[in-house]
């Protein structure tokens, strides 16, 4: 990618020493700054190393970043992950996360509620379903030729597995020809069937 984020950037660029964006959502609520000694952060937390080729960055770096690529904020992508990596078989540990998120995120300044966890990983769900249907209704609705839906396919790939490096997701070049193709599969199904369907609903037009 032409943009790393793990770059030097300026002290300016994060909105005071908070470790969140200027334009983050008003429900989004930190629990303070963290303070906690190293004694205190548990042994799962300590050793979590996702982000870790990111540690120079602020936060309105990686944010930058991703919404210039992403409909996800920074704070979303980084509490979405940590859910899914610290979930259990009763559920999430949201209260640790939010407790511990300066020692598991580089960017993340401040500890947050589990509340203010919840709602970033409620956020990131409902973003990704949208994108998910924006992008299925662009491919069906014959507005992009095959070609270009596979560069579409080619850019998005490249951003996933970019953002995916960065937590620390060794991904082999087998895996990755092989997700390619799987997307590229499905994706020439979809603008298939839609084809399909589209003719159907003109031959039922011209013979009523």
């Amino acid at each position: 990618m032409d943009d790393d984020i793990d770059s030097d950037v300026d002290d300016n660029d994060v909105d005071g020493n908070t470790g969140r964006s200027s334009d983050q959502d008003e429900g989004d609520e930190s629990s303070g700054e963290h303070s906690a000694s190293t004694s205190d952060v548990p042994d799962d937390v300590r050793q979590y190393d996702r982000f870790k080729k990111i540690d120079g960055t602020r936060y309105e770096r990686a944010n930058q970043f991703l919404r210039d690529r992403t409909y996800i904020t920074a704070r979303e992508w980084a509490l979405a992950r940590l859910c899914a990596d610290f979930r259990t078989e009763t559920g999430v540990e949201m209260t640790k996360i939010g407790n511990n998120l300066p020692d598991l995120v580089p960017f993340m300044e401040d500890t947050y509620s589990p509340q203010a966890v919840n709602q970033a990983r409620a956020a990131f769900e409902e973003k990704i379903r949208t994108a998910g249907a924006t992008f299925l209704y662009g491919a069906m609705c014959d507005f992009f030729t095959a070609e270009e839906l596979d560069d579409i396919m080619y850019e998005s790939t490249e951003v996933a597995k970019f953002l995916l490096e960065i937590e620390g997701v060794d991904i082999s070049v087998e895996t990755e020809l092989e997700a390619e193709e799987r997307v590229s599969n499905v994706m020439r199904e979809v603008r298939k069937a839609s084809a399909e369907l589209r003719e159907e609903e003109l031959e039922e037009q011209n013979d009523s």
